[in-house]
This record gives C-alpha cells, structure tokens and sequence, in this order.
C-alpha cells in the first residue's frame, strides 16, 4: 500500500501541502522517507514515517537523539548532529492512527553513496563514525535505552540459529547441511564474544550501530565527509558493532546480495582506509582490550549476519524479504566466503591495524 503523508501530518510541522514538492527520498528500507520542498523559496526537509514493526518504541529514539544532541550541543557546538525538526506544538515525534512521523533538516549539498567506490570514500565516512563515537564517549550511557533490544547480541543470534536448526523442516535441513556445518565450525567467534562482553574494560559506547556507507553524507563536489545520518539505532554498544558493519561492508566490492562468491573478496586498501579515518578519530578513548579486538570486529559482524541470514533460511524466510527461494541460503554463503576471505588474510589486515593504531597515537 503506497503510503504517503496527509494534510494533516505536513501542518503538524507547519506545512501546507499545496505549498509543497513531496516525493520519495533515499534508498533505506525500513521507514518511509519523503523530501518536500517549498514551492516558495526552493527550502527542503526530510519527513519520515517511523517502521514500527522494526522499532516498538519510536519514543526511544527520540530520546536518544536528544539526549545525545544535547551533550554534543555542550561539549562539541561546532558539530553537526542531525536532529528532528519539533512539531508546531513542540513535540519530537507526530503520532496519528499509531503512526509515528518525524521532520528533520535537509543537508544543501550533501550526497550519499550505496557502496564505496573507492578508499577515499571509506575513509571519509569511517572518519565520521568514529568522530561521533569519539565526541560521545563522555556522555552518561544510564539514561539511554536499546531502540532495538539486543540488535548485536550474538549470544543471543547464536542462539536462534541453533534453534533454527533443531527446529526446520527436513528439506531445509539437507539443502544446508554443509552450510550449517560450516558455520557451526566458527562458533568460537560467538564464545569469544560471550567472554568480551563481560569484560570491564571491553566497554559500552554510544554506538551507531548501522554503519552502511549509505549512513554518512558526503559532500557532493569532493567527497568528504559532512556528518552521519539515520540515527534510529544510536544507542549503548560496544566498539565491534560500528567497525565490524564498517569491514563488512566497505572491505568488498560486491553486496551480501551477490550469489556468485567468486566476486568476494577483501580489499586491503579499503581496510586500510575505514581503519585509518575510524582510529584517528576513536582510537584515543580505546581500552587496551578495545584495541586488541580491531580485527575481531568484522569476524563479529560477519559472524553475525551469516548465521542471522541462515536462521532465516531454516525457519522459512520469516523476516528477512526474499526475492527467490534460495535468496537467504544465497546470502549465508556469501557471509560464509567473506569471512573466510577476511581470516585468510588475518595477518595482513592485523599489521594495518597496528601500522594504524601506531599513528592514530602519535595524534
């Protein structure tokens, strides 16, 4: 059902329709996002209908953004952190028929990218996570609350997974058993987590948790970065999430939705790129242990997915939209190559780190 906003919903932020362009923005697929531009004097804003079915509470995203756009409005005034635009009546949020609607500022300028065409691009947008991490690492993580209950917890997806197998049909089973198998031998990326997550110094940050390149605007004319977007997922989180997405993504030419794994591999440049913007900006608040555990972030990440993928395909494609009938299968195994592809150069990407780090110190 195509869903656009109604009159009612443009004069909660005071805007009147038939004074406004009003089209679909972007490329996300979780909220419904429009760009509405004035008629009059050629302004713009981002109007977008929050996905409830994804976050529960659209309330705790507020929340989180103001408390962090707050605390960055005190300790780091000149930067810019993206903020919803209030209603007329000075609220957030604009909430009808339990529908949840918020404006934000248009960027002048600004462009964004759906993968990194080149180490240029890596860097610029893994500098700007980093520079957000960074500028937040003060604030007081009680108050905020998870947008997304256990979004990274893979205690918790390892857990699924191995339910997933118990649990789906005969068919499913055998057309992925040497999957299932293979990533069944890489559990001890989940016990690794199991133990870091309860280590005082492996520390909770305030995290972005979606670090798709897509997530940072660039300036059009030069491509560097100007600041990061959709904070939806900004919210308590530990270090490997925001990096791990960053090595996940950025490090391969093609998508998770390639099928064919010949195409997988990991660009040592482009490591070096998110590695390098991401450090010079976090690498100065990182704990000992935090450190230790740079390369273990896209392992986490990729571990991750592919088992999120996988459990997907064994329960039947409940959550995950599909385009054919192998598409999560497909997906698993892409996860499954680029993480091997990752390992496979373990000690290559390790003295990047280290080559990164050293310098990220001498800062």
């Amino acid at each position: 059902m195509e869903i656009t906003p109604n009159k009612l919903i443009l004069q909660a932020f005071g805007l009147e329709p038939e004074g406004l362009n009003v089209r679909r923005f972007g490329s996300g697929h979780i909220n419904n996002t429009f760009l509405l531009e004035k008629k009059e004097d050629g302004s713009k804003y981002v109007l977008q209908k929050i996905n409830v079915n994804v976050f529960k509470e659209p309330g705790i995203i507020a929340a989180n953004q103001r408390m962090a756009a707050d605390y960055l409005a005190t300790h780091h005034p000149a930067y810019l952190f993206i903020t919803p635009i209030p209603t007329v009546n000075g609220e957030e949020l604009f909430v009808m028929d339990n529908e949840y609607w918020r404006m934000i500022p248009f960027i002048a300028g600004s462009v964004t990218v759906d993968q990194a065409d080149n180490p240029k691009q890596a860097y610029e947008a893994a500098k700007q996570f980093g520079r957000l991490a960074n500028y937040l690492s003060g604030i007081d993580l009680k108050p905020f609350k998870a947008s997304i209950p256990n979004f990274h917890n893979l205690t918790l997806r390892y857990a699924a997974f191995q339910e997933a197998i118990r649990n789906t049909r005969e068919d499913r089973k055998a057309a992925a058993e040497e999957l299932i198998d293979e990533f069944l031998r890489y559990s001890d990326i989940a016990v690794t987590y199991e133990q870091l997550k309860t280590n005082p110094e492996f520390r909770d940050h305030l995290m972005h948790h979606d670090t798709k390149i897509n997530n940072v605007l660039l300036n059009k004319d030069t491509y560097e970065g100007i600041c990061v977007c959709d904070l939806d997922t900004l919210m308590p989180g530990k270090i490997i999430s925001d990096l791990g997405d960053m090595v996940r993504t950025y490090v391969c030419p093609v998508s998770e939705e390639e099928p064919d794994v010949s195409q997988i591999v990991v660009r040592d440049e482009y490591f070096e790129a998110l590695m390098q913007g991401y450090l010079e900006e976090i690498g100065g608040a990182l704990t000992k242990v935090e450190k230790e555990q740079l390369f273990f972030a896209g392992k986490f990440m990729i571990y991750m997915q592919g088992i999120r993928f996988l459990t997907d395909y064994l329960n039947g494609d409940v959550y995950y939209p599909i385009k054919y009938a192998r598409h999560n299968f497909d997906r698993a195994h892409n996860q499954l190559v680029l993480l091997k592809r990752l390992i496979e150069k373990q000690d290559t990407l390790q003295a990047i780190i280290n080559k990164c780090l050293h310098v990220s110190e001498q800062v």
